[in-house]
């Protein structure tokens, strides 16, 4: 009985297993057999997916996230959270911008100050968390929403800030020999960098005991507010850096720079290991989750794949390594090596082992439902409509068409019409873009386009100064460039397919209002976003045609809906409020104009109409009720229908610059006027002829 006592049962060390543990003390090579399978599926699946070119633009769209991911992980690891870095990057932006262009500054001076400005915001935080002893992530969540508003307050939410030079544009543009990206020469030395301080130096260890416990850090005479004010200043400095990149990236400071990066950053630290409650995480790891993400997203886009897959893949492995994490220190103690720590890590192995396998499987299963489509739209074509996308070789002509939101109803209908038209030519459709109006994440998507080798590209551009540099290396590559419902700059594309002409818009959308009104009284607009490209030349012209033919009728406000009805509603019950003589409210978005009409019918205000741009079956039922008098639209159909028979015929030759009409389907032969592909006049639905459309 001594003896056992004496003898207490040891817990034999893994010695063979050290160099692992310390080369991937969390498990990180878990995310190398990730990196494995995705690399290994989407080889097979997109075009050009495992090329040179490709792995480097990899690395280009890892560089803004990942700088704020390296940040983000030694404050994870002690426990924290910053919120802000997102927020950060827009107004450091437009800070750049204006000190730029409207102040007239040097860019080195106006990128210098800009990274003053972003070392203050990460001091403000700094003061709260340490002196103030609030917690991080309701003081980051507090200058989240005040970075972002400051940002919108200079810019009012709609000036752009693009022209810069070309050697700026160069950091976030360029290539050193052709090859790799400009940026990769500012993040691979601040990997480095991160990683030496981090886990070769006193300072960036103690950080880890400062995540165990702050108070037995302080009582072990580290200090503890030093190094978290250093911590959150260096956020602050990390995310205007991120800024300054991501402008001369995109070519345009905008206030909405770095919109959700701030999420994609933590699920990247998480991803890589490191633990919401601190104590653990390290540079490897992130970079490594970081790399999963973005060759996730890569590979999906230039499979074909809807860009929401990504999201869903993206989340179910953040979400098991949050729980998994959670479970497995769950009676594991922190210091001794034990059996149970051992299993629990094999059940940790199994249970993302399953992620990944479910993952994989989603994937090829996405990807094999396309081919079954495709093949089944091709064989169903008319063999002589079929053979017009046809090359010499029988390959089918692959059409990107871009929409500015996905889920928006008016750009749903434009899709059935691109459908219609890509299954009478025997094309290859390829529909994509961001679930909300992102010129950011256009860029992105029009970029992997690229690189899977497409024979056209057709985008319906949110921002023409943000997108314009992307459309333009389309062209470059050989790959036709037509813009569609909102143009980019003129030398990015071959064509505009133009539903109608602004000016002809903003003159029927004022005589309708002009008509209504009687020709004199207060109205408002509402718009989608106020840098909407095509929406502002509609409001361009609706002014001009009011001080030209209607100087009784008064502008008296423009609200944004951001493309949603429910804001668009708000938005005008604040107009009824502010103006109460306004007689009109003007929808120039779909979504807007029956989000209007509610709040107007639910005013109980008679003595204001409703008209506007939108879809007919989203505005019947107030149509009939009196409410909404009329409004102006085109068939969105046909526009998609349009757009797809258009780019076909560039891509094969078949329609040359200089021509003067195009054979277009069941459209017949359609107007082209210089460089753009006219549709039509505007269409005035109302209440004799609203019941004779369905869209």
């Amino acid at each position: 009985m001594d003896e056992a006592i004496s003898q207490p049962q040891q817990v034999p060390l893994r010695t063979e297993q050290d160099w692992s543990a310390r080369l991937f003390p969390n498990n990180e090579w878990i995310l190398l057999i990730v990196i494995a399978v995705e690399c290994l599926l989407f080889a097979f699946s997109g075009n050009n997916f495992a090329t040179t070119g490709n792995a480097f633009e990899v690395t280009r769209l890892s560089v803004e996230i990942g700088l704020l991911a390296l940040i983000m992980t030694p404050i994870i690891i002690t426990g924290g959270i910053d919120l802000s870095v997102g927020s950060m990057m827009g107004l450091s932006a437009v800070v750049m911008g204006g000190l730029w262009r409207d102040a007239g500054l040097s860019m080195p001076v106006a990128i210098a100050i800009t990274l003053v400005v972003g070392l203050l915001g990460g001091a403000l935080n700094a003061a709260m968390i340490t002196k103030l002893k609030a917690p991080p992530l309701i003081v980051t969540l507090g200058t989240f929403s005040l970075f972002r508003g400051i940002a919108e307050g200079l810019t009012r939410g709609i000036e752009n800030y693009s022209g810069f030079s070309p050697s700026y544009l160069f950091f976030g543009q360029g290539y050193v020999g052709g090859v790799v990206p400009t940026q990769l020469f500012f993040f691979v030395p601040a990997i480095l960098l991160f990683w030496w301080w981090l886990h070769r130096t006193t300072f960036g260890r103690s950080y880890y005991a400062i995540g165990f416990s702050q108070e037995g850090s302080r009582y072990a005479g580290i200090k503890v507010r030093r190094r978290l004010n250093f911590m959150y200043c260096m956020s602050g400095l990390l995310s205007s850096l991120a800024a300054v990149i991501y402008v001369a990236h995109l070519g345009q400071a905008k206030s909405d720079a770095g919109t959700g990066y701030e999420l994609t950053a933590i699920a990247a630290v998480v991803l890589g290991g490191a633990s919401i409650f601190g104590g653990r995480g390290t540079i490897l790891g992130t970079i490594l989750g970081l790399l999963a993400i973005v060759i996730l997203q890569n590979g999906l886009r230039i499979s074909g794949q809807p860009t929401e897959l990504a999201g869903i893949l993206t989340g179910v492995l953040l979400v098991t390594t949050i729980l998994i994490d959670r479970l497995s220190r769950i009676g594991v103690s922190r210091i001794t090596v034990s059996e149970e720590e051992f299993e629990v890590k094999n059940w940790q192995v199994g249970v993302l082992s399953g992620v990944i396998l479910v993952a994989a499987f989603i994937v090829a299963a996405s990807n094999w439902m396309l081919v079954r489509s495709i093949k089944e739209q091709g064989g169903s074509a008319p063999a002589a409509q079929s053979q017009n996308a046809a090359t010499s070789t029988g390959k089918k002509n692959v059409i990107a068409m871009m929409p500015k939101a996905k889920g928006d109803p008016y750009f749903i209908s434009c899709r059935k019409g691109a459908e219609e038209a890509a299954k009478e030519l025997g094309a290859e459709l390829l529909w994509d873009g961001p679930t909300d109006l992102d010129p950011a994440k256009q860029n992105e998507i029009v970029q992997a386009w690229i690189t899977r080798g497409v024979d056209a590209i057709a985008v319906s551009v949110e921002n023409k100064e943000g997108i314009s540099t992307v459309l333009r290396k389309a062209r470059e590559k050989g790959i036709k460039v037509i813009t569609w419902d909102a143009d980019s700059e003129k030398d990015a594309r071959d064509f505009l397919i133009n539903q109608a002409t602004p000016q002809g818009i903003g003159e029927t959308l004022t005589d309708e209002a002009a008509r209504i009104m009687g020709s004199k009284g207060e109205f408002a607009i509402v718009t989608a976003s106020l840098s909407a490209a095509n929406q502002n030349e509609w409001i361009k012209f609706i002014k001009h045609r009011l001080a030209e033919k209607y100087p009784d009728m008064k502008l008296v406000a423009i609200q944004p809906s951001d493309g949603d009805r429910d804001k668009a509603f708000a938005e005008t019950q604040n107009i009824l409020k502010v103006y109460p003589n306004v007689k009109l409210v003007m929808g120039i978005a779909a979504p807007a104009v029956p989000g209007v009409a509610e709040a107007v019918k639910q005013s109980g205000r008679t003595d204001v109409k409703v008209t506007g741009l939108s879809l007919p079956n989203m505005c019947k039922p107030y149509v009939k009720e009196g409410i909404i008098d009329s409004f102006v639209l085109w068939n969105t159909g046909d526009l998609g229908y349009l757009t797809v028979y258009a780019a076909n015929a560039l891509s094969n030759g078949s329609f040359k610059p200089g021509e003067t009409k195009i054979k277009a389907g069941r459209l017949n032969e359609i107007e082209v006027v210089g460089d753009e592909v006219r549709l039509g006049k505007p269409f005035i639905f109302n209440k004799g002829n609203i019941d004779n459309f369905d869209f």
